[in-house]
């Protein structure tokens, strides 16, 4: 049952012109987080068209489908993410989004159309593999961390997946390069929510308030501090006030100042200890101040931990057949999250990332769009490590 790259190559060749224009749909209809119903009803079609039938939901906009070879086997479980993110976009292509303060800045446009080009090509090889692939199309990768609920539904249930995959549009490798990290590759992230409750008053009488404003200000700096004070320089947490609101007037001393942002650490240890240390400042500042604290902490992102023995398989499958430049070797643990996090939480596998050009913007940044010309070289990572993965005898250890 041996499928050479040859084969491989012709089959993705054959479909990268199709998923191109794919991605370019996937592009100019953007939705957000668990409202992709446009997109899963397209993915839904495009499987549909190949022979491929979905499962029925499990929670209400995501896809899944089987892909069974010759005979019963392993399980190799690809997932890709969906929805789209509230920016305006500020490119000039010929399929920008078509929905206003809603893009693809992320790249979840391209991963969408790399899941379904490895689809169609292991769908056509499915005479040369014993075994199963799934493949998932999440929503809700953004914020709500949807993936969590997937996975409690059941989705990687009957069969149990024997490696779990996704493939990641990343800035600053060559274009179409793959790269991972064995262990921690991205941080959990933590959400809080802050609101001061003071007491206003007039701007040329502060001395008769309980000045939120100034209270926060103490406040952010006492959060910022919390790294330095209570947490080893070799264990990374950040820290980031990313909204303060407060107040309508320039004369008047608001009652009510809210602060929102985010906490991303690594480590288990760090995850444990720093809910504590957040409340306790928050409370501290403000009470010693008389105000009132009330404090909203979520926790829906955990650190994404690479399986270091699927990391070394992707590897090889790279330098093989992609060629030894095409691996990054050098990749450092990213402090943005995944909600890739859960799937991987009780399974063997890993995140990759695909080069998307050592310039260029960012992600979740406005002009950022995914480079077509990885295409090809995702559609074929994803094919060829299922492939090696499903055959491997005695395990992946």
């Amino acid at each position: 049952m041996v499928t050479t790259i040859s084969v491989v190559t012709h089959e993705v060749e054959k479909i990268v012109p199709h998923v191109k224009t794919i991605r370019h749909h996937l592009h100019a209809h953007p939705e957000l987080a668990l409202q992709e119903y446009k997109t899963s009803g397209f993915i839904r079609s495009e499987l549909y068209a190949q022979g491929i039938t979905p499962l029925s939901p499990f929670l209400e906009t995501d896809v899944v489908a089987m892909i069974s070879g010759t005979e019963a086997g392993k399980n190799v479980t690809l997932r890709a993410d969906m929805d789209a993110l509230p920016l305006q976009e500020q490119n000039e292509s010929g399929y920008c989004s078509t929905i206003p303060g809603m893009m693809h800045a992320c790249g979840h446009d391209g991963h969408c159309a790399m899941l379904l080009g490895a689809a169609f090509v292991l769908n056509n090889l499915r005479h040369r593999f014993r075994g199963t692939v799934r493949l998932v199309f999440q929503p809700g990768e953004e914020v709500v961390a949807a993936g969590k609920a997937l996975v409690e539904a059941g989705i990687l249930e009957n069969p149990k997946p024997d490696a779990v995959l996704a493939l990641h549009a990343w800035n600053g490798f060559p274009v179409g390069a793959v790269g991972a990290k064995g262990g921690a590759a991205m941080a959990a992230a933590d959400f809080f929510k802050i609101t001061i409750q003071g007491r206003g008053g007039h701007g040329s009488k502060p001395e008769r308030t309980i000045d939120p404003i100034r209270i926060a200000t103490k406040l952010v700096e006492s959060l910022y501090a919390i790294p330095f004070w209570h947490v080893g320089a070799l264990d990374p947490v950040v820290i980031s006030v990313c909204s303060i609101h407060g107040g309508q007037s320039a004369n008047v001393i608001p009652d009510e100042v809210v602060l929102e942002g985010s906490i991303r650490y690594l480590s288990k240890e760090s995850g444990e200890k720093l809910p504590g240390l957040f409340e306790g400042i928050v409370r501290g500042e403000c009470e010693k101040s008389g105000a009132s604290a009330f404090i909203d902490y979520k926790r829906p992102y955990i650190p994404t931990i690479n399986s270091p023995d699927i990391v070394a398989i992707g590897k090889g499958i790279v330098e093989q057949n992609l060629g030894a430049s095409a691996w990054i070797d050098e990749v450092e643990p990213s402090m943005g999250s995944e909600d890739f996090s859960y799937f991987l939480e009780k399974n063997r596998g890993a995140m990759f990332l695909l080069g998307m050009g050592e310039e260029g913007p960012q992600l979740h940044n406005n002009c950022f769009d995914f480079n077509d010309d990885a295409l090809q070289n995702g559609i074929l990572f994803l094919v060829l490590s299922t492939l090696e993965l499903l055959e491997r005898q005695g395990g992946t250890q």
